[in-house]
């Protein structure tokens, strides 16, 4: 029995001095029952002794009560419930649309979170899942992306830059450089990368057709379930993008160098009914600015450990995920061609 806690990159990381510290504060300090009560969850209830699952957002405990069982998450920063409201409307209207996530459970108060010794919680329907799978069957992968496409909720609102921003040729020059005084033993590799990531960044354009999407749809958040279907996590980072874009993004982290799994993917999509298409280079415009985000932020993290990544080991495993198999012109070309069914743009010159 598996959860797996998502986060705005791709690692699934080992659980570290924070999750020890956190284990700590739960096991001595939590009143099990009182979170029960706060939510609306049953009585008889009991906490796991320790964390089910970390990332880069919070940690996950598993709560036991005679009504269920229960995931409740701990994030690393406070959020109001202002911001955290679309985020978890979407969550909800797709979970009322038969997409399969894990349903939001309110306080009695009708609130997202709660807070007890101090600590911001919230509470979500516990699933059983299995681990990552980047070979997950492509056809339920694009069934269940096109199944959360056609979910809308109203005002999506300005796009973030992290997904639409490049990260720049001065900025990857000033990290190889802190990085290689430093002494990080990825600095060589990313400076080998570092021509790729800015030429790449010279496909970014602007989202064309807005609305509000998942945004974290790596395998981390899109997992097997041990009844044999998929199940989508972690909607914390939900929020406007273009949907085409967001596919690219799918597309990219299913399907790889496998053209049939591209096509498959694509196919389920269309079948079932989603909206968008990647049908040029401009639909990784989300993926390349994510990932390079994603690339400096791990990187900086390994330059100042931090309650993200408390030790260097946990950001060099994140940055080690780009490095290991980097997202290039020629690999996302021959995505896109796959995905379109035609030949790629170099062939086409």
């Amino acid at each position: 029995m598996t959860v797996i806690l998502g986060k705005d990159g791709r690692s699934r990381l080992p659980m570290s001095v924070l999750a020890v510290r956190a284990q700590v504060w739960w096991g001595g300090l939590m009143d099990a029952a009182e979170l029960a009560r706060r939510f609306g969850l049953g009585r008889a209830a009991r906490l796991s002794d320790g964390p089910a699952a970390r990332g880069k957002q919070g940690l996950v405990w598993r709560l036991d009560t005679t009504d269920g069982s229960w995931a409740v998450k701990v994030p690393l920063h406070r959020s109001g419930e202002d911001e955290v409201r679309s985020a978890t409307a979407f969550q909800e209207a797709a979970c009322a649309a038969g997409v399969p996530a894990p349903q939001v459970r309110r306080t009695t108060e009708g609130c997202v979170f709660a807070t007890l010794e101090g600590r911001q919680v919230r509470v979500y329907e516990w699933v059983d899942l299995r681990p990552p799978d980047i070979r997950l069957d492509p056809v339920q992968v694009g069934a269940v992306v096109a199944a959360i496409h056609r979910v809308r909720v109203t005002g999506p609102g300005p796009v973030d830059p992290w997904y639409r921003e490049p990260v720049g040729a001065e900025r990857w020059d000033q990290l190889v450089a802190q990085l290689r005084e430093a002494g990080a033993p990825f600095a060589g590799r990313l400076a080998d990368l570092r021509d790729e990531l800015v030429a790449l960044e010279s496909w970014i354009e602007p989202p064309q057709m807005l609305q509000t999407c998942h945004r974290d749809l790596w395998a981390d958040n899109v997992l097997p379930t041990a009844g044999g279907g998929v199940c989508v996590i972690d909607w914390e980072n939900s929020g406007p993008a273009d949907p085409g874009q967001e596919l690219g993004c799918v597309l990219f982290e299913f399907a790889r160098s496998d053209p049939g799994r591209a096509r498959a993917l694509t196919g389920a999509y269309r079948h079932a009914g989603g909206p968008a298409a990647v049908n040029r280079r401009g639909h990784f415009s989300m993926l390349i600015a994510q990932l390079g985000h994603i690339t400096e932020a791990a990187a900086t993290d390994w330059l100042k450990p931090n309650p993200r990544s408390p030790e260097r080991a946990d950001s060099a495993a994140w940055i080690g995920e780009v490095l290991d198999e980097p997202h290039t012109r020629k690999l996302l070309d021959a995505i896109l061609a796959a995905a379109r069914g035609g030949t790629t743009p170099h062939q086409r010159l």
